[in-house]
């Protein structure tokens, strides 16, 4: 068995990798600033850190041993990052460049990292596969794709086994559901369960493929121990099950017996109109499959939101461009 260690531990995915491997006998540690996160997401079994990942030496100390880290943990806001750039810029590449340089100074043998399919921005083509020029568009794809630089570069240097894992708009319980500024699933259920109209940015037909965590979770687990996946990236999440943002507020009316439209609102600046990755490359390693649809995925976010009670939104982050002239609305005037 292996220790593993899991940055952002108590965000819905770092939890569920977690519980996984607690299931199989390994040994867990991880460490959540609970920024994006809830402490109870974090399962009983796991020896848990609570500090800030900008903090080197908090992880030089805390990954003493460690076999494997999984690099979870960011501030995954695509769209704040066009107004808060330096909260983004420090919580994405500074905390991976800490959380490699500190595996690295431990002997860590693999190191899975989570990127975004924000880096591969708009493309003439789709959906987007491993080896296509990223260009990302805003400062959170920017900031991810220049993170994986960085550890593709200090592994190869200091010779620490690296994996990049493009994991793409993943849903599922356990998803933080107050916050304003991300998880359109989310926000979307917390509103129309407390009788509120969602917004949608733009027209609304936006498209998407969402990912249910537990059919990710499956994938990720699997990147930790087979070499082939050594030195390479994958995306991983469905490209057979592509949404509108329209007919996602459809299929989540149609679960709640909601009967009011949405609120459109002005686009979001930068946001990536058509958005879809090949899984064509983890179906060939990994014997990767779809197992949760649409519906399934809604219903688990529903029942799971249901249960644990609707909550008030949290304005909980300082935008930093707070006088912009193209902050949305919902934000400027906060109306979630």
């Amino acid at each position: 068995m292996s220790k593993i260690f899991i940055t952002g531990i108590a965000g819905f995915l770092g939890s569920h990798l977690a519980e996984k491997f607690i299931k199989e006998g390994h040994e867990v540690y991880g460490c959540d600033n609970l920024i994006g996160g809830y402490i109870d997401n974090v399962p009983d079994s796991a020896t848990f850190y609570q500090f800030d990942m900008n903090d080197f030496h908090q992880l030089e100390n805390k990954l003493k041993n460690i076999d494997i880290v999984y690099h979870t943990a960011c501030t995954a806001y695509e769209g704040f990052s066009v107004f808060s750039p330096s909260f983004i810029t420090k919580n994405t590449i500074q905390i991976s460049v800490n959380a490699m340089t500190a595996a690295i100074k431990n002997n860590v043998k693999r190191f899975i990292h989570c990127s975004s399919m924000a880096r591969y921005g708009t493309q003439d083509k789709f959906p987007f596969t491993e080896d296509m020029v990223c260009r990302p568009q805003d400062p959170y794809g920017i900031a991810k794709y220049c993170a994986e630089l960085m550890l593709k570069n200090l592994s190869e240097v200091h010779g620490i086994d690296l994996v990049i894992a493009v994991p793409h708009n993943i849903v599922g319980s356990r998803q933080k559901y107050d916050d304003p500024y991300r998880n359109v699933v989310s926000i979307m259920i917390n509103l129309i369960l407390q009788g509120r109209r969602p917004v949608i940015y733009g027209d609304g037909n936006q498209t998407r493929c969402f990912s249910d965590v537990r059919d990710d979770v499956e994938c990720l687990h699997e990147l930790a121990f087979d070499n082939r996946a050594i030195g390479e990236t994958f995306n991983i999440g469905p490209d057979e099950n592509l949404i509108s943002i329209n007919e996602l507020f459809e299929l989540i009316s149609n679960e709640t017996g909601f009967n009011q439209k949405p609120i459109y609102m002005k686009g979001r600046p930068q946001e990536v109109l058509q958005a879809s990755c090949s899984a064509d490359k983890i179906r060939k390693y990994f014997n990767y499959e779809t197992k949760y649809s649409n519906q399934d995925m809604i219903k688990e976010v529903i029942n799971y939101i249901s249960t644990r009670g609707i909550k008030e939104f949290k304005y909980h982050l300082d935008i930093e461009l707070d006088q912009s002239p193209i902050l949305p609305d919902t934000w400027k005037n906060k109306l979630f």
